[in-house]
């Protein structure tokens, strides 16, 4: 059985350009951190050291920076009820997570996403700067929507290179990115036999970045 939390206060109501972008407005890369987290999983509720192993960063700015967005009301704070699985019978732990009645909370998602899409306009360029791309399309985090993946590739590209662009834009949004490469012959085949992954991802929402394998496009 999965938690139960008890609500305990909640706020007042009221190259990398993106991430950088996002920094010099927020004033902290640690706030951005965790915003852009919890954004991504609204319905989710962390403590504050389970934040520090996420996001990589010293207990006490995480605590900062927690109590900052939570008296802006973008937080909730919340514990386990008393007949949660608590590892620490007897103690009640706090946990934070998103306030889905923060006055600000639809702007700020799409800021998170604009910054997003900036980040996949050097992106697109990296990827196709390391083989023969011809089709590239972002969704999911990016878009700040549900996909089977955030990220496909049809083409032949250094794979080595690949793992390094990803891992490098993982690191500058904090966030996973799944992506899937298929070579064009890959790409051709499961279109012939619908596989049901690939109709998939065709159908989700999607920003376009290279087209040259005339894949249809569920606009966003």
């Amino acid at each position: 059985m999965g938690k139960r939390y008890t609500l305990v206060k909640a706020g007042r109501k009221g190259q990398d350009i993106g991430a950088d972008m996002l920094e010099h407005l927020f004033g902290s890369k640690t706030r951005v951190k965790l915003m852009t987290l919890f954004l991504n999983k609204p319905d989710e509720a962390y403590f504050i050291r389970e934040l520090t192993r996420k996001i990589d960063t010293q207990i006490n700015a995480v605590r900062r920076e927690i109590e900052n967005l939570s008296r802006l009301g973008m937080l909730i704070e919340i514990e386990e009820s008393a007949g949660g699985n608590s590892k620490r019978p007897g103690l009640k732990r706090k946990y934070y997570k998103i306030n889905p009645q923060f006055v600000l909370l639809g702007e700020i998602q799409a800021l998170m996403t604009k910054s997003h899409l900036l980040l996949e306009k050097s992106l697109d360029r990296e990827i196709a700067s390391i083989g023969d791309v011809s089709y590239l399309a972002f969704m999911g985090v990016f878009l700040g929507k549900q996909a089977p993946v955030d990220l496909i590739i049809v083409g032949t590209v250094d794979a080595e290179k690949l793992k390094q662009i990803i891992h490098k834009a993982e690191k500058d949004l904090d966030l996973e990115i799944n992506f899937t490469c298929l070579t064009a012959q890959e790409y051709s085949y499961r279109q012939e036999i619908a596989d049901k992954f690939l109709l998939s991802v065709l159908a989700s929402p999607k920003c376009v970045a290279i087209d040259r394998a005339n894949a249809p496009v569920e606009k966003v």
